[in-house]
């Protein structure tokens, strides 16, 4: 049986650390070279890199600072935020990241996906998606770091997605982000069930109970977090254990 995968995440403002609630609000969550590291050591399975501001800053994503924390950590290294390129992938790659993600600049132009998978293998591209639930209890699109809604259902892009050569979903439930009150099951569920590739759950996590359930409700294969490790509310190691007792299979 696969093991299921832990991964913190850093999403990245001003080469800061920082984390919110419903994508706003954002506070300071300390410097990512000594948090990749700190989570590398502590046994994380994957580290994911998110610059938050990179499309709408309109500039590409941090590579220098991507490559001093791939220096740092033996794990696999997925950055996202601002690529719109093959060039743009190539840079991160050489240094330092192993899979790239990419949201907003895919939706508008879907050929991409197709284009990276081409040139780099659909294992290195994973498609990040930030869902809402809207009053019509449909999941939508949302682009630009949360700002922006579209007309596109969450499970329809991913599939598109993915018969375009993407290789893992990264989702995200906006209702759920920062607020520690469990992952959104129902969504999840959705995708790992109608999906052919891995999906990682994102938003909610806050007890590790959350994420026995994200696994035993769920079909999928990694569960990504942020502020309870950033803030140390739960170690990665004590977090496996817990797992593991509860027959969650995982790399201890």
């Amino acid at each position: 049986m696969l093991t299921k995968r832990i991964i913190p995440c850093l999403d990245i403002k001003d080469g800061r650390t920082v984390k919110g609630t419903h994508f706003v609000d954002l506070r300071d969550a300390g410097d990512p070279v000594e948090l990749g590291t700190l989570y590398a050591q502590q046994g994380a399975d994957e580290l994911v890199f998110l610059d938050i501001t990179a499309t709408v800053e309109k500039r590409k994503t941090l590579s220098e600072l991507v490559n001093r924390i791939a220096h740092h950590i033996n794990i696999p290294f997925t950055v996202g935020g601002g690529i719109s390129s093959v060039e743009d992938v190539s840079v991160l790659l050489q240094n330092g990241a192993d899979k790239i993600s990419v949201n907003t600049s895919a939706f508008k132009k879907p050929s991409l996906i197709n284009d990276l998978a081409k040139e780099f293998g659909s294992q290195c591209v994973v498609l990040a998606i930030d869902t809402k639930k809207e009053e019509d209890n449909e999941w939508y699109v949302y682009l630009n770091g949360g700002r922006t809604k579209t007309d596109s259902s969450c499970f329809d892009w991913a599939k598109q997605a993915v018969d375009l050569g993407a290789g893992e979903i990264l989702l995200t439930s906006m209702n759920h982000d920062g607020t520690k009150q469990g992952f959104a099951l129902d969504i999840t569920r959705t995708l790992t069930a109608g999906l052919p590739v891995p999906v990682i759950a994102s938003g909610g996590g806050g007890t590790m109970q959350h994420f026995v359930d994200v696994f035993e409700k769920t079909g999928v294969d990694a569960a990504l977090a942020a502020s309870i490790f950033h803030f140390k509310e739960i170690s990665i190691p004590d977090l496996k254990n817990y797992l593991s007792r509860n027959n969650i299979t995982v790399r201890i």
